[in-house]
């Protein structure tokens, strides 16, 4: 304890931080907090890259609380953005527990319920916001949030935001904001479309760069199998979840419909108690599964994208990929579900035969080749379908033209057919019936005259 103590006191942060860090169970600074505390405390715009499960999160919040200090004035001196509701409540989370032992009014706001609440909440006077772009946005129009006094504004999860189509309002935000603040951003990946947001957001920006970008954490073991079809990837999930070793796992698909479909088989299969969540679920229900499977009252948690950042989660043993991401940077979020906080973790994948080229892609993002597992014999591999082969064959075709322009396969247009040699027998025929049309056209001619 002793170590820690001084870790986190090479930064001199106040008594009441430091009595909630030690509280909260932090053993050391990790490399990103390390590197970005410093900086941060020194006025410095920094640009954190860093994958999720490094503890970038306290990274910011601890700067922010230190330069807020305790609740003063009734408008916002601090504010974070972030994608998602599920990793506002997360920043949240973080925030109060950090900032136990002082007096500063920390409100989150995001979509998905009525705005009354969070109204009531600012006007009666804020110190740090965490919010949505959206939400934030709806009650600046309204006149709710006055951002004269703020000055530290931090974008986390920059790349997830940028994917989510949030530049748009971002920019609107930016237009409303003080010119005069310090400015954090912070993503797992730093891809072109960060680097453009950087050169507008900060200036003269300190580089934190932990791992290179869209590297996996080194406490996840990954393995992949190529499985044939869904049926088959069913069979294999199955057989997954009846080790004891998944202690508490999250099962990522790509679409709602697979989310339930998957969720609904487990259920019954009893294999423990399971939820889902998705875009389509409440706000409510998505809170009270994610705070169940936090309990340890869940073992399985069947969810889309939407649950592949925010959810902070320490003793995660397996995630699986039901289906392949699409976007690629996102294989990385997921994975880092598990192996957070130094506690070794799984990612398994199940690849069919159109996600085996979107793999390939995902393996060139993270500069490693996963490695590749056999489907145990105890598994029924089922034959695929003509209907699901078709489909698999046409996203192919898609992905290989998207490729090479000149592709054809095998769903590409079919060329115009060539003229058959007609023979003689055929033309009399032809002749004849063409005689019989004429003399008919003729008749019908003499009959009107």
């Amino acid at each position: 304890m002793a170590n820690q103590a001084e870790g986190f006191e090479a930064f001199k942060l106040n008594r009441q931080l430091l009595n909630a860090v030690e509280e909260a169970g932090y053993t050391h600074p990790t490399p990103i907090q390390e590197k970005g505390i410093p900086l941060a405390l020194a006025g410095h715009d920094v640009l954190g890259i860093a994958q999720t499960g490094t503890g970038k999160t306290a990274a910011y919040v601890l700067p922010i609380l230190m330069k807020v200090k305790y609740a003063q004035g009734m408008h916002p001196r601090a504010m974070v953005l972030a994608p998602t509701r599920e990793l506002v409540m997360q920043i949240e989370e973080v925030c109060r527990q950090l900032g136990k032992y002082t007096d500063i009014r920390v409100v989150s706001l995001y979509g998905g319920i009525g705005p009354k609440t969070q109204i009531e909440q600012i006007e009666a006077g804020v110190d740090l916001i965490i919010s949505t772009p959206g939400r934030f946005m709806d009650l600046y129009k309204k006149g709710v949030i006055l951002t004269k006094e703020l000055k530290t504004m931090v974008l986390d999860e920059a790349d997830k935001m940028l994917d989510m189509g949030f530049m748009p309002q971002i920019r609107s935000i930016l237009e409303v904001i003080p010119v005069k603040r310090q400015n954090l951003l912070f993503s797992a990946t730093f891809s072109s479309k960060v680097e453009r947001l950087s050169t507008e957001f900060l200036e003269f920006p300190e580089r934190v760069e932990i791992t290179p970008s869209a590297t996996t954490a080194e406490t996840i073991d990954q393995v992949k199998y190529f499985v044939p079809n869904i049926r088959t990837k069913i069979n294999l999930l199955e057989h997954l979840l009846e080790s004891e070793e998944v202690s508490r796992a999250i099962i990522f698909t790509r679409s709602r419909k697979n989310a339930e479909e998957v969720s609904n088989f487990l259920q019954r299969k009893k294999v423990g108690e399971i939820r889902v969540i998705h875009a389509n679920k409440g706000q409510n229900t998505r809170i009270n599964s994610m705070e169940d499977f936090k309990a340890g009252d869940v073992r399985i948690l069947v969810a889309t994208d939407v649950a592949s950042r925010g959810l902070d989660v320490t003793m995660v043993s397996h995630v699986i990929n039901f289906d392949v991401p699409l976007i690629y940077e996102d294989y990385v979020h997921r994975i880092g579900r598990t192996g957070r906080a130094e506690n070794e973790g799984m990612a398994i994948t199940f690849i069919n035969p159109a996600e085996a080229w979107h793999f390939e892609k995902i393996e060139e993002l993270i500069r490693m080749e996963v490695p590749e597992v056999s489907i145990p014999k105890s598994v029924t591999i089922t034959e695929t379908p003509f209907a699901e082969k078709q489909i698999y064959a046409r996203e192919l075709d898609k992905l290989k033209q998207k490729e090479n322009p000149d592709y054809k396969g095998a769903f590409h247009e079919k060329k115009a057919r060539p003229k058959r040699n007609i023979g003689k027998g055929e033309k009399v025929k032809a002749r004849k019936s063409g005689n019989k049309k004429n003399r008919n056209q003729l008749k019908t001619k003499n009959r009107r005259k």
